[in-house]
């Protein structure tokens, strides 16, 4: 991290460690002694605590790096994003892409109650990891073989949920790269599938799975399209920290969950044609600059602003007194510790940022189809 990202992206992280911290001893406190009397009372409690995290990473997005994003969808659409459970998939374009989400799902009223499936190695990460697991995230190893059962127990679990959740499911497995896209467009020239040219061809093992466990509870599936226009730059976590702005479109297509076909394989099927068709929306986007669909006014709330606000006069109310009750700065070792605990947090941001990063994920590895499924061996690397 260079020395002029560093002076920004420090204090940031002080701020959102340090309150993240605090949201973690919260959540911990009530799983232990809430969640065992009423699981539907913890996790009514654990969504307000949990934004008061997420609200953090929403202002990074709305007020310090003002990122805009429009969302194109039909009125009756975006007049339900929020009010029922949802099974969200979404091409895996850009490194905030969950970020995105974040935020409409702020719009909508159900931020803290917004789920995802993520790879395992996620919970791991400080904070960030340890709310998505206690907010009950889905938490896979990319093994069909060790994941089917994590992720039927998962989904059976959400099955009571008290609130209105979103649950992200990003099909292709990985997020997009050029690199990747090739090897995609090589497996499919080979297994006589339709090339793309902006997606990944989709796993679908894990889609159908949910769909069969989700289909008598979640009325909906929103399809969801990311692109990024040809004169804004990529957006990414750095960026972001830095306060530089990027334009990200997005496209939503809600499909009744009780419409999709019966059968696993008529499922699979559909989603892969569901990629067929997100693939042309891109070609649309790319040649005209826009989805084309009537753009729904997002806004900017000022909650996110005011929760970081308030987290910065709690903790600098807080540091204050600490300074005042144990002159820290008095003595080499205190210094030596207020050093420690900044490089921490330096190396504890650089692990965020470089984990959120396209090129750091697992690429595809191409092998011909056998046995009749045209994706297998790419269902395999999940």
């Amino acid at each position: 991290m260079a020395i002029p990202a560093a002076i920004v992206v420090v204090p940031l992280g002080v701020l959102f460690f340090c309150s993240g911290l605090v949201v973690n001893l919260i959540q911990a406190v009530c799983y232990v002694l809430i969640r065992p009397l009423s699981k539907n009372t913890y996790r009514r409690i654990n969504r307000q605590v949990a934004e008061l995290l997420w609200l953090e990473l929403v202002w990074l997005i709305d007020w310090w790096a003002s990122l805009k994003i429009e969302l194109h969808t039909d009125s009756e659409t975006f007049k339900l994003m929020g009010k029922e459970h949802a099974l969200l998939i979404c091409n895996h374009k850009s490194d905030i892409d969950w970020l995105v989400g974040w935020v409409l799902a702020q719009r909508s009223g159900c931020l803290g109650s917004t789920l995802a499936v993520m790879k395992k190695s996620s919970k791991l990460l400080p904070v960030i990891g340890w709310s998505m697991w206690f907010s009950e995230y889905l938490f896979l190893e990319r093994s069909w073989a060790k994941d089917e059962n994590t992720l039927k127990s998962g989904l059976q679990r959400l099955r009571d949920f008290p609130l209105p959740f979103w649950l992200a499911l990003f099909v292709e497995g990985t997020r997009f790269t050029e690199a990747k896209l090739l090897a995609a467009q090589e497996y499919a020239s080979s297994s006589g599938l339709p090339v793309p040219r902006n997606v990944l061809i989709p796993r679908t093992k894990g889609f159908v799975t949910a769909v069969s466990h989700m289909r008598s509870f979640v009325p909906a599936i929103y399809d969801v399209t990311v692109a990024i226009p040809k004169a804004s730059p990529q957006p990414t976590m750095l960026r972001l920290f830095k306060g530089q702005s990027s334009v990200v479109h997005v496209h939503l297509k809600r499909h009744l969950m009780k419409d999709l076909p019966e059968t696993d394989e008529a499922v699979a099927q559909w989603c892969r044609d569901a990629f067929v068709a997100k693939d042309k929306l891109l070609d649309k986007h790319i040649a005209e600059g826009s989805f084309g669909e009537r753009q729904q006014e997002i806004g900017r709330p000022l909650k996110s602003l005011l929760v970081v606000c308030s987290w910065a006069i709690f903790l600098i109310l807080g540091a204050l007194k600490v300074f005042q009750r144990t002159s820290i700065f008095s003595s080499w070792k205190g210094i030596t510790f207020s050093a420690i605990c900044l490089a921490i947090v330096t190396v504890l941001m650089q692990i965020l940022i470089q984990f959120s990063k396209a090129e750091k994920s697992t690429p595809a590895r191409i092998a011909p189809a056998s046995g009749g499924e045209t994706s297998t061996r790419q269902d395999r690397q999940r």
